[in-house]
Order: C-alpha cells, then sequence, then structure tokens
C-alpha cells in the first residue's frame, strides 16, 4: 500500500474552486491538515463543505488549483489516493437486507482483508462501535445512530490514514452522537487524521482546528478557542463572522 511523502501534511488545499454551471461551490480554499488531527469543517448550509470533501475523496476534480494528500495530487494519483482514505458520505451505502456482519465483512472482501487479520479487524472495528451483540441483525432494523456506527466501522476496516466524513451525526441522537465521537477520539489516538463536515458545534469543539465556510469561501481556519476567544462560545463567534462577511459583500455589490 502506498504511504504519505516524506513529511508531507496528511491533507492540503491549495487555491481550490469548483463550480456548478454557473454556481460557486467552493471559491480559492486553502487549507492545511496535520497529520494524526482532527480538522472540522463547519459553516452555513450551501457553504460548500460537501463539494470540497468529495474533491478531497477523489469523487470530483477541482476545477482550479489541487489537492494532496498525504504530498499525492489526486489529480495525478487517484488510485493510490483511495488506498490512503476513507470516505463516509452522508448518506452512505449499507445493505439494508445484509446483518451487521455481514456488510462489514463485504468491505473486508472488497479490501482483500482475509485469515486473523480479518477477524482482527472485524472484532476491533465492531467492538468500538459497540455493535458486536447486533452482528445477527439486519442493517435495516438498526437505529439511526447504529447505522452510522455500522457505516463508520465498513470504513475503517482498510484502516485509512486519512478518514473523510460528511455530517456523519446528522439527525443522530446525543447518545450517539457522544458514542461516534468516542471512536473518532480512538482513531485520532491510533494516528488516524480525520477530516469532518458537522452541523453541531459542539462537536466543533472537539476538533483541533476548525475551517469556517461561508458562500463557497473558507472564511477562518484556526483552532475553536482561536476562533472564539473574543465571544461567550463558538456559535456566537461564527454567527458574528458569517454576518460580517455578508455585510462585506453587500458593501462590495453596493459600490458596483
Amino acid at each position: 500500500m502506498p504511504g504519505y511523502v516524506n513529511d508531507a501534511p496528511a491533507l492540503s488545499v491549495e487555491g481550490v474552486s469548483y463550480r456548478f454551471g454557473n454556481v460557486d461551490a467552493v471559491r480559492n480554499v486553502t487549507l492545511s491538515v496535520a497529520r494524526g488531527t482532527i480538522f472540522g469543517l463547519v459553516g452555513s448550509d450551501g457553504a460548500g463543505k460537501s463539494t470540497l470533501l468529495r474533491m478531497a475523496a477523489t469523487m470530483l476534480k477541482p476545477a482550479a488549483g489541487r489537492i494532496l494528500v498525504g504530498g499525492l495530487d489526486t489529480a495525478t494519483h487517484k488510485a493510490g489516493i483511495k488506498a490512503l482514505i476513507g470516505y463516509m458520505p452522508q448518506r452512505f451505502g449499507l445493505y439494508q437486507d445484509l446483518t451487521v456482519e455481514e456488510n462489514i465483512d463485504f468491505f473486508l472482501d472488497i479490501f482483500g482483508i482475509a485469515g486473523a487479520e480479518r477477524k482482527a479487524r472485524k472484532a476491533l472495528y465492531l467492538g468500538f462501535s459497540n455493535l458486536l451483540p447486533f452482528t445477527e441483525r439486519q442493517a435495516g432494523n438498526l437505529s439511526g445512530g447504529m447505522k452510522q456506527k455500522l457505516g463508520l466501522a465498513c470504513v475503517l476496516v482498510h484502516e485509512p490514514k486519512l478518514l473523510i466524513l460528511d455530517e456523519p451525526t446528522n439527525g443522530v441522537d446525543p447518545v450517539s452522537r457522544q458514542e461516534f465521537w468516542e471512536i473518532l477520539g480512538k482513531m485520532r489516538e491510533r494516528g488516524m487524521t480525520i477530516l469532518v463536515s458537522t452541523a453541531y458545534l459542539d462537536e466543533g469543539e472537539r476538533c483541533d482546528r476548525l475551517g469556517l465556510m461561508h458562500r463557497a469561501a473558507l472564511l477562518d481556519a484556526a483552532a475553536p478557542a482561536e476562533i472564539r476567544a473574543r465571544f461567550a462560545n463558538l456559535e456566537e463567534a461564527i454567527v458574528s463572522r458569517i454576518q460580517e462577511a455578508d455585510a462585506e459583500l453587500a458593501s462590495d455589490t453596493f459600490k458596483l
């Protein structure tokens, strides 16, 4: 399996843009994600977070700029990068009529993991997800939180270096959200790098760094404590920064 290039960051996004027709989805975004950290993307709906994650996961090719995963360009090393990443979209494709164990076996088969290693990984990731008591239950009969944890376990079985998650806890109950983030914390302790978008600012506080996106642009990228330094909480800080950006845009439009 290919690895990262020397001491390159886990992810580098360099002046990246993407358009859907005449609409800017991502506009001139630059950011860097250090290895072994959790980088969170927050912001308004339609800000471009999902599009940026899909580009990082090699699902979309940037219209401008470039994205490097571990020093490898997503435009020229797509096959190699796929071995380095795990990607979980908002609607992950579990097989509803298969059991928990059959779903994870399917992904183990895809990645060619066999023998003792297969048994160990199945036990490890179903254990992390608290799904070992439910291995015979069909995925379609799981709760929303359990489905998300099963999806995460399936993504983790090939032990990616960079885990990319698009609002993985959206609509999930608070207890399941807490358990999901405990799993992410354990994966970070094992050296995994995690890029995650979230609609929940309490989850944003759990990240090492946050990127705030609005209207296709990256407004800020810093530690949560830095972003909320002058405010009572992270929510007030983010709302203020978005309002400030909208005011600047309105002022520029008026000048035109």
